[in-house]
């Protein structure tokens, strides 16, 4: 069970000067929250590109839009209800001393991104402002859990000829450095597609066939007329965080997070899809001292999620629901 990825270090978000993870994952059923803080600011961006998302905080990101940084995001499972979690994160900032100062006391600004989990067990239990406080209280400089863990402990990818050929998706990380500048990425990837290995683009987790041996390859499935099944709108969705030490403004923010997408569609087929919420912010600190340009800056980003997603997936778990569902992952197909 070898891939290029996984044989040698791939770095990790916390790379990056001034960014701390922290991860909280519910031991009830497979949910968790991963949280991505940035103590002294961060200038921030977004791009939403997927169909159905769930958000918040994004419209303050718009370069146009007043306020410049931002002091942590979140990631979550549990759909529109994980977006409780932030609040949680906004809770500890603020018992941190961390914040916008509005002169009565420092207001913490957590934009959050959730995907859709709530099939896999109880859905009654999901990331809540409690679990959001508790990821902040784990936050380190240490490279975070990657796999079945987080944000990505409920995620399944390769959903589109129904969840029982579907595999266990997760959360990866992944870092590049060129020329005294890094740039890092978190991804938890819940997609409906398959998550493909981005310089050859073969599939290496995702729907799989009848039998359960072998990788439908979803793409040319769906190029050779066989149809989808029915999906329900918004239940998948690949979130993200790319960091940087680099000095960006808002605009810059805004296109590292763009060419950040280009990641996730070299490890991802299809991405961005009608029943994917696929969202990725960009923290950039300013730490460093110098700036390799925005094209070198694009070309980092796109390479650290595309790495990132594919780590994501080959280092989930196999996971047998209490419903019975059966869900095979990278290692497993592998042996």
């Amino acid at each position: 069970m070898h891939h290029r990825l996984l044989d040698q270090p791939q770095g990790a978000i916390t790379d990056v000067a001034g960014i701390d993870v922290g991860q909280y994952s519910d031991s009830r059923r497979p949910t968790g929250c991963s949280v991505i803080i940035a103590r002294d600011g961060a200038t921030a961006g977004v791009d939403v590109r997927g169909a159905a998302p769930g958000t918040r905080e994004t419209d303050l990101l718009e370069p146009g839009n007043l306020v410049q940084q931002v002091h942590a995001v979140m990631l979550a499972g549990g759909s529109a209800w994980g977006l409780d979690a932030a609040s949680g994160a906004a809770h500890w900032l603020e018992e941190q001393g961390v914040g916008l100062d509005v002169g009565v006391g420092r207001l913490p600004l957590v934009p959050a991104a959730v995907l859709f989990d709530l099939h896999m067990g109880d859905m009654r239990i999901r990331p809540d402002a409690t679990a959001g406080y508790a990821a902040c209280v784990a936050a380190s400089r240490q490279p975070p859990a990657e796999g079945s863990v987080g944000a990505g402990s409920g995620a399944v990818v390769g959903k589109m000829f129904g969840m029982q050929h579907a595999m266990k998706g997760g959360l990866g990380t992944a870092s590049v450095t060129v020329a005294g500048v890094t740039v890092g990425a978190l991804v938890a990837c819940n997609a409906v597609g398959d998550v493909v290995d981005p310089d050859t683009g073969a599939p290496l987790a995702g729907a799989r066939s009848a039998d359960g041996l072998r990788l439908r390859d979803t793409r040319r499935a769906l190029l050779c007329g066989e149809p989808p099944h029915p999906l329900l709108a918004g239940s998948n969705t690949t979130i993200g965080v790319i960091a940087t030490d680099a000095q960006l403004t808002k605009v810059q923010a805004q296109r590292l997070a763009i060419a950040g997408h280009d990641g996730l569609a070299r490890a991802i087929n299809p991405a961005h899809t009608m029943s994917d919420g696929d969202t990725l912010f960009t923290l950039a600190t300013g730490k460093a001292t110098v700036h390799p340009g925005m094209m070198v800056l694009a070309t980092m980003a796109a390479e650290a999620v595309a790495r990132a997603t594919v780590r994501a997936v080959l280092l989930a778990r196999a996971l047998r629901t209490a419903g019975g569902l059966e869900l095979a992952c990278w290692a497993d197909m592998a042996r």
